[in-house]
């Protein structure tokens, strides 16, 4: 039987007909346009450590209109993802706007649904250009792990709703005790997880050695200090977290981060990182009536609800919801971005909708780069339509798992 995907290819569906169909072409479709990333650096370590978000986020969206040549002034509404920027990131997100060109009729928000904070941000702005809300708006992501991630950045909690609610409770438990709940819990080992870990960096390695991540990369100049305090100009261009030659091997050597009895390792588990991303986004007919060339087009989202003691499964249970609302299977996608926040959970979840480990994160992923939490939802959109043109494929899925129990997927097709 003919898969979903083969049935609709190559169909052009006239004006006013169903859009965001895989393989049907409608005018009302919620088109990419642009989707480009800085560099992911180390925190504390890498090109950001100096830099603040806004001064990222900025590089990002100058490079969004540099390609697009868009006039700013077009663009409605930005929604800005974001997990630990103090206030929300709302201040940041503003002025990295209009430091890098957009007018102040350019409104502006941020959100924050933990590690799906980027996607969410992608989501919320192509819903409101399908609801007729605004014509022409950006989905974005912005971290800067450096200067906020750590105990001051975790917000007060009460006692008395995490004593009289288990499940509240274990919202609160560290996300590397989540993932050695899932190892634990599916049976997840060391050596599948080392062994998982081991093929993201060998990807990023090739990824980066063949120059596959330099049209979604916006290299960003910027001011860092060495140990003395001499500052120094740079170009960040480069995902700094790729450590070549990295082994299933050499991984199996380190220790336990979070439980001596435990086999996640900083080895097999997302680096802190820096970075932004942004995507723009409209519908067909106006990217049509400004001559600007589609990439590609979101097709659907989902995010689901899942225990918090094990949230790392989130993907697993987000991604066929996903794809039931766009009419796939998981037959029907050719690559998939599953966030590596854990290897642990990145397996158990390739495992349980039963992917080919082949189209998963051909490029590498975050294990390999690093998992700025704001940013992954958005740059996973970049790398995907990366991995998509450089493989000629079209249908891709981005995914990750959530903080305090929950799972969101996205489903994009390019053109």
């Amino acid at each position: 039987m003919a898969s979903r995907l083969q049935q609709v290819s190559g169909h052009i569906a006239p004006s006013g007909g169903a859009a965001n169909k895989v393989g049907v072409k409608s005018p009302e479709d919620i088109v990419i346009v642009s989707a480009l990333r800085s560099a992911i650096t180390r925190a504390r370590k890498g090109g950001f450590k100096d830099s603040l978000p806004e001064e990222i986020l900025s590089g990002v969206f100058k490079g969004v209109l540099e390609q697009t040549k868009i006039d700013p002034a077009l663009v409605n509404d930005i929604t800005v993802g974001t997990v630990l920027a103090q206030g929300g990131g709302a201040t940041n997100a503003r002025m990295a706007a209009l430091h890098a060109g957009f007018p102040e009729s350019t409104a502006i928000s941020t959100c924050n649904r933990q590690c799906s904070s980027g996607l969410q941000a992608v989501v919320q702005i192509a819903t409101a250009i399908q609801a007729g809300l605004i014509e022409i708006g950006i989905g974005a992501g912005f971290e800067s792990m450096t200067k906020n991630y750590g105990a001051t950045s975790l917000a007060p909690t009460s006692e008395k709703i995490a004593d009289e609610c288990e499940s509240a409770a274990d919202c609160l438990i560290p996300m590397g005790i989540t993932s050695e709940n899932v190892a634990k819990d599916y049976s997840v080992s060391r050596d599948k997880q080392d062994t998982f870990a081991a093929s993201s960096y060998f990807k990023a390695e090739q990824a980066q050695k063949n120059g596959w991540f330099k049209d979604e990369i916006v290299p960003i100049k910027v001011v860092v200090e060495d140990a003395e305090g001499n500052e120094q100009t740079i170009v960040v261009d480069k995902d700094d977290g790729v450590r070549p030659g990295t082994t299933k091997e050499k991984l199996a050597k380190l220790k336990p981060a979070f439980d001596e009895d435990g086999c996640t390792t900083a080895g097999n588990a997302s680096q802190v990182s820096d970075g932004a991303a942004a995507v723009l986004l409209m519908k067909r007919k106006t990217a049509e009536k400004l001559g600007l060339p589609v990439i590609g087009k979101y097709i659907t989202s989902a995010v689901v609800g899942v225990p918090p003691r094990i949230m790392g499964v989130g993907p697993a249970y987000a991604i066929p919801a996903a794809l039931e609302k766009a009419g796939l299977t998981v037959k029907d996608v050719d690559t998939f971005e599953i966030n590596e926040a854990f290897a642990s959970q990145a397996v158990y979840s390739a495992d349980k909708i039963g992917i080919d480990y082949a189209k998963i994160n051909e490029h590498g992923g975050a294990i390999a780069f690093g998992h700025p939490l704001g940013v992954t939802g958005a740059r996973q959109i970049a790398t995907l339509f990366g991995v998509l043109k450089r493989t000629n494929k079209k249908v891709g899925v981005t995914s990750m798992c959530i903080g305090s129990g929950m799972g969101m997927a996205a489903v994009f097709e390019r053109e």
